[in-house]
């Protein structure tokens, strides 16, 4: 017989536990000198084992506690708490040129979401008129919202996505909740989640209760107060700011159940909300006063600042507004002085 051969044999049964004995005989062997010592420790019955004692207990005690802690720091670093990403739905609902104050109060906000940092992607701009092209516009292809026209709102490569007839109350409807006829395309559509801070700012004419698309319809508080009803059970937003520029503007936040939403409004039921100042030139009122003055403490606020939306509801006057702004708390569990205004609008 071979080497070869006899290699490829099995082993005698015999010779099996021969070679067990001996390789664990080598590795005990090999073990140091401590190990051995504890390994000899290790009581062999269930009368062996000594009770436990007061350091026992207390080590055990505190390896459980750094354990726990351990435990919550790896479901915090892998949960999605608070918000991920920001949104803006910005609409004016008037049309005709004298109306030009209600597309700049528009057209400014969204100037400022974008300056914070909110992209084009996650704004949706909703205009009812284009008085830019408007053959009464004194300056074609601008909006200006001020007198000394220092900055141009529509010539620095503005996105609309809802112009003109586009803009009606069943579309506005169907973009908050998501409910989109199958042929509207992504940059369309508000793709928001369960983790995004929303943006809801509206300008145009209303009452008590009402706000109007276009001088044809009208949303009526209770439509506002259900389609912010439909985004909370479909899970389509974490905060919502609801913030509108319109005669008696309180009245339309009224009817809203929904939670985690703040409201801001231009002026209290039975107050009319009022136009800032005209320009000459262009012939009517270029912007409106509680759009104005937001914006007043929004142009001042820069990424990373602590200003807290407290704070710029702080900066409302009466007196400068011409009405009393009204302001909803009660749906929002956290105190206005926790929210960073970046939270909103960065």
């Amino acid at each position: 017989m071979t080497l070869a051969s006899g290699l490829r044999r099995a082993p005698s049964p015999c010779i099996l536990p021969l070679l067990l004995f001996v390789l664990l005989a080598l590795s005990l062997s090999l073990l140091p000198a401590t190990a051995a010592a504890e390994l000899a420790e290790v009581p062999t019955a269930a009368g062996d084992l000594a009770a436990p004692t007061n350091k026992d207990i207390v080590t055990l005690a505190l390896w459980s506690e750094d354990a726990r802690a351990n435990d919550e720091a790896i479901e915090g670093f892998f949960s999605t708490s608070g918000h991920t990403n920001n949104w803006a739905v910005l609409v004016c609902t008037s049309r005709f040129w004298f109306n030009y104050r209600h597309i700049a109060n528009t057209l400014s906000i969204y100037h400022t979401v974008k300056r914070l940092g909110i992209p084009d992607s996650n704004i949706i701009l909703m205009l009812s008129d284009d008085v830019a092209c408007n053959a009464r516009n004194h300056f074609p292809a601008t909006v200006y919202n001020n007198a000394g026209r220092f900055l141009d709102l529509y010539g620095r490569n503005i996105e609309v996505d809802y112009r003109g007839y586009e803009v009606t109350v069943e579309n506005f409807i169907r973009l908050l909740t998501g409910r989109h006829e199958s042929a509207v395309p992504r940059s369309k559509r508000l793709l928001t989640d369960d983790r995004s801070n929303i943006l809801v700012y509206m300008t145009g004419h209303g009452g008590d209760e009402f706000l109007k698309f276009q001088d044809a319809e009208e949303i009526s508080s209770y439509d506002i107060a259900d389609a912010f009803g439909q985004m909370h059970e479909k899970k389509r937003y974490h905060e919502l700011f609801f913030m509108i520029d319109t005669c008696q503007a309180a009245s339309m936040y009224r009817q809203i159940y929904s939670p985690n939403i703040l409201a801001a409004a231009s002026a209290l039921k039975g107050q009319n909300s009022y136009s800032h100042h005209l320009d000459p030139e262009i012939g009517v009122a270029v912007i409106d006063r509680f759009t104005y003055y937001n914006l007043e403490t929004l142009e001042k606020l820069k990424s990373g600042d602590p200003a807290s939306l407290a704070e710029l509801f702080a900066s409302y006057g009466r007196y400068a507004i011409a009405s009393t702004p009204g302001i909803r708390r009660d749906l929002y569990p956290r105190g206005t002085e926790t929210v960073r205004s970046e939270r909103v609008f960065k």
